[in-house]
């Protein structure tokens, strides 16, 4: 895959501009953007600078991390805290994903969103109130493993970090998870699948595939 330098701002830029005139497959009213990747990554920066240049063009949308959907302590961390195959296949709870989030906006949905759910550090419901994104509105969904659910992605946006870079910009106490990362690769060959590829080893020169 060839990759082009870039800043983060025109990324940004370049990517806001193609929502403005993306039309969802399916005829829904919202087009629903991944920004997948580990949170070394960065991902939830690039989708509030994309949030951002989208405001700026006159476009509301809604950023929304699955960080905020977590699985209860205890159902998560059944296994332990660092168990890799929980942290794969049962940390994120999917299925409030598609219920509160991406079931608003299939066609004909209400655009009634739950921004959050679950709040790690409480252990406890978060209570935040639902958000109505309008038609036209723009959902950014990001954070890790996102892309091996079949969700009805309209846009798909791969940040991608090699091993080693993986590994040096992941906290100490966090890299027990790199082996789910690893997995990741191998099964869902996200830099193959996604239709946006932005390679983030070095956060100062992003590239991307353009």
């Amino acid at each position: 895959m060839r990759l082009e330098p870039i800043t983060w701002e025109r990324l940004a830029d370049t990517l806001a501009d193609r929502l403005l005139d993306l039309k969802p497959a399916d005829g829904s009213l919202w087009p629903r953007v991944a920004v997948d990747g580990a949170p070394a990554g960065g991902t939830g920066e690039l989708a509030r600078r994309v949030s951002d240049a989208l405001r700026l063009r006159g476009r509301t949308s809604l950023v929304v991390a699955t960080a905020g959907f977590l699985r209860p302590a205890s159902l998560r961390l059944e296994y332990g805290h660092q168990d890799v195959e929980a942290y794969y296949s049962g940390w994120f709870d999917t299925g409030a994903l598609w219920r509160e989030v991406l079931g608003p906006l299939d066609p004909g949905g209400t655009g009634r969103i739950l921004p959050d759910l679950w709040d790690p550090a409480t252990d406890r419901a978060t209570r935040s109130p639902y958000v109505r994104l309008p038609p036209g509105g723009v959902l950014l969904l990001h954070g890790p493993l996102l892309l091996g659910h079949w969700f009805p992605f309209d846009l798909t946006v791969h940040v991608r970090l090699s091993p080693g870079a993986l590994r040096r910009h992941t906290p100490e106490g966090e890299r027990w998870t790199l082996p789910a990362f690893e997995r990741y690769e191998t099964e869902t060959d996200p830099a193959a699948t996604a239709d946006v590829v932005v390679r983030a080893d070095d956060p100062r020169h992003p590239a991307w595939s353009g």
